[in-house]
């Protein structure tokens, strides 16, 4: 009996494929090179888009929309080689459409989001690079020594994530170091003229110069100016480079660790020969 039955299906079958099998062929070919077609379409979109609006946040969801379209395009078409009507595919894929979006917009809001877009400048955790890709399970970090790495998605959302893109504006700290002895308005007047002669730095917040705290050898001082975003490395290191060439010229000298040491032959000779120190050995050690 239950060999009976598998050559009753098997006799189905080949019923099947005797009337329809040029057709459910011609359907699967359809729905291959149609797939294939549409990746190929997306990718052309997305590389057009990337080339012409890098930095644009609406290039991934134009083109997910893009292949979503295609793809349904895709399955009518097959479906209607395969005999299907095409007003009943039409309101099929109506409803799946109208399905779709209401459970996206619906559950949209508990869906998490990255706080950053491809080509965004991202620290997550300790790696720091730009994001080049992003998918449902990880995103793509390219560091600036070349390397590529795969994070997990769970990791950078339960994680600290500091996106340096996401504002237009960055301000850049130049921090440096003089000896007491030296001039300290004139650091200041120098270090202030050095910023707004950048044509990159912003005229709005301005440039400022403070004190930032009286060291042990040493007087800092920093100062404070803002760039666009996307100039902050390169105005950064010129300006530091600029303040070292401005100090040597107007002969401000920089501070270095140092340890100041007072010798006092008497003193030594007392400590040599094992005898106590005076109160006034004591206090001359203090001065």
């Amino acid at each position: 009996m239950y060999l009976q039955s598998i050559i009753n299906r098997l006799q189905i079958l080949g019923e099947a494929m005797s009337q329809h099998g040029t057709r459910i062929i011609v359907t699967l070919a359809v729905l291959i090179a149609g797939l294939l077609i549409a990746r190929w379409i997306e990718k052309g979109i997305r590389n057009s888009l990337r080339r012409w609006m890098p930095t644009a946040a609406f290039v991934t969801p134009v083109c997910r929309v893009a292949y979503i379209i295609l793809v349904m395009m895709v399955f009518a078409a097959a479906m209607t080689e395969f005999g299907a009507k095409p007003i009943n595919v039409i309101r099929f894929l109506s409803i799946i459409t109208l399905v779709v979006m209401g459970l996206i917009i619906f559950l949209r809001p508990f869906f998490p989001t990255m706080p950053f877009k491809i080509g965004d400048t991202i620290k997550a955790g300790n790696l720091l690079g730009v994001v080049e890709g992003m998918s449902f399970l990880n995103t793509q970090l390219r560091t600036f020594g070349g390397k590529s790495f795969f994070v997990p998605n769970r990791k950078i959302i339960d994680d600290i994530v500091i996106n340096y893109d996401l504002t237009p504006t960055r301000r850049v700290k130049i921090n440096v170091r003089i000896r007491y002895d030296q001039d300290l308005q004139k650091a200041k007047t120098v270090l202030e003229s050095l910023m707004p002669a950048d044509e990159r730095v912003k005229a709005t917040p301005s440039p400022v110069v403070r004190v930032l705290n009286l060291a042990s050898s040493c007087v800092e001082l920093g100062g404070r100016c803002w760039v666009d975003n996307e100039k902050w490395w390169g105005a950064r290191c010129d300006l530091i480079e600029q303040t070292k060439y401005r100090f040597d010229k107007e002969g401000i000298e920089f501070a270095f660790p140092q340890l100041q040491l007072h010798y006092n032959p008497g003193q030594a000779q007392k400590t040599a020969r094992g005898e106590n120190l005076t109160i006034g050995d004591v206090e001359t050690l203090n001065q």
